[in-house]
């Protein structure tokens, strides 16, 4: 059988699930260099001088322009698009038909009937399959993440972030710059290029995003680099990278709700099977044959705020029946010491091992959820552990029922696969254990809360 699409290769697997958790595709990668100096100092630097983080090559890029890209964003974005005007942006969020998240991902409002949504492919990809089967009148231009794409990107994107972000910016500025509110966007000129900024950043701290041609991306970094030689600016690699979204407490991959469903089936079939969506692993000890226990709603994931019923759009009916009825909630779990010292020290004696823990950013699948347990109950999952200088702890975002989602709760974690784990080659032969936690509604990083 010639695999050409999702929905052939999940007929061909026979579950979704078994697809997914025995993929042979590791964590989301980012290419560029794992360390800049070491992930330690990198971490720390957002915290208390400054950050450059490239962000040019692992996010798929989608522009949509045309009279018609309103109204499509409106029929499928759960958010409102009331008074959205250019140089604007928004956290994009969208849903199947059954009110579970696909994906979200930034949308930039360039201009006049041109926008992009930028990030993890999913939620860009349901946007461009409606573009192109529906009834709009909108072009789609595609700039895939680099590891799915031979060809230079259209843009840099870089993000300076930290306490002294707004002096390097000025300095390599050579003035000071345009007063941009949160999520608005300004222009301004750094190594006599035109840089369009917008006021948005990973780390929760003072910065912009940055962008412009590809081909003019090499000087701008340097004049940043060279401007931030003196305020401490460090240049972030893909190690510490990983890390830095849960400490800040995004989560950066939902299960794309797309592998089930009669209404779903056009857009599989429209998938390729070389894509993401059919590509991406699940991990983890949460272990569900239904492929619909792996999504997440809005709510799950902090963005029960973004739902605005004041427009149609794609699972509005299904989300106003969940609107009033109990939640997860996303929060951090912060891992007992004791717990995570047993598991290092696994690996140094004889007989089981533990799942491994790799420093900073133990992510071993694209899609990681383990149980959470609160007197021996499953509550939630958590999900991205980390280890970060800043917190000086190991840690993981995690989303579970609003009754246990109080601080100091104490819960525990289930770490690794049942059965001594699956067949993706990032999982070692190992033994399941359990890890005390205790809930966090609050940020970790004590200065940046």
């Amino acid at each position: 059988m010639n695999i050409q699409s999702l929905e052939q290769k999940i007929r061909a697997t026979g579950n979704p699930v078994e697809m997914l958790r025995n993929s042979q595709i590791g964590p989301y990668v980012f290419p560029i260099p794992s360390e800049f100096t070491n992930w330690r100092d990198e971490q720390e630097a957002w915290q208390h001088t400054a950050v450059l983080m490239d962000l040019s090559y692992h996010m798929t890029d989608i522009y949509f322009e045309g009279p018609d890209v309103y109204r499509l964003l409106s029929d499928i974005g759960v958010n409102s698009f009331r008074n959205f005007g250019p140089n604007r942006a928004k956290q994009f969020v969208a849903c199947n038909y059954d009110g579970y998240v696909i994906g979200d991902a930034i949308l930039f409002h360039h201009a006049e009937n041109k926008i992009s949504i930028v990030g993890r492919p999913s939620a860009q990809n349901w946007v461009a399959f409606h573009a192109e089967t529906g009834d709009y009148d909108v072009e789609v231009t595609r700039d895939e993440r680099s590891v799915s794409n031979d060809k230079p990107r259209f843009t840099y994107r870089y993000q300076i972030q930290g306490p002294n972000a707004e002096k390097v910016l000025e300095k390599a500025n050579q003035g000071r710059l345009p007063d941009v509110k949160f999520f608005h966007m300004c222009e301004f000129i750094i190594a006599g290029k035109t840089v369009r900024a917008l006021n948005h950043g990973m780390s929760r701290t003072r910065g912009l995003e940055l962008w412009g041609p590809y081909r003019e991306g090499k000087e701008v970094k340097a004049a940043l680099l060279q401007a931030g030689k003196e305020l401490g600016l460090k240049q972030v690699g893909s190690r510490a990278y990983s890390t830095v979204s849960i400490e800040s407490g995004w989560i950066p991959s939902p299960t794309p709700a797309v592998y089930a469903g009669e209404k779903m089936k056009p857009y599989r079939e429209w998938l390729s099977a070389d894509g993401f969506e059919a590509n991406a692993s699940l991990g983890g000890s949460f272990h569900s044959d239904n492929i619909q226990d792996y999504y997440q709603t809005p709510w799950d994931l902090g963005y029960g705020k973004h739902v605005k019923f004041d427009h149609d759009f794609i699972g509005r009916e299904s989300l106003e029946e969940m609107a009033d009825n109990p939640h997860r909630s996303k929060v951090w779990l912060n891992w007992n010491k004791e717990d995570v010292l047993r598991i290092f020290s696994s690996v140094l004696e004889g007989g089981d091992r533990f799942k491994h823990l790799e420093m900073p950013g133990s992510q071993y699948a694209t899609l990681p959820f383990d149980q959470v347990l609160h007197n021996d109950q499953m509550v939630g999952l958590s999900t991205y552990a980390v280890y970060t200088a800043n917190v000086r702890s190991w840690f993981s975002l995690a989303m579970i029922d609003e009754k246990e989602a109080i601080d100091g709760t104490e819960v525990t974690i289930l770490w690794g696969e049942e059965d001594g784990g699956t067949a993706k080659p990032t999982v070692e032969r190992h033994v399941q254990t359990e890890i005390r936690a205790r809930v966090s509604t609050k940020r970790l990083n004590p200065h940046n809360s």
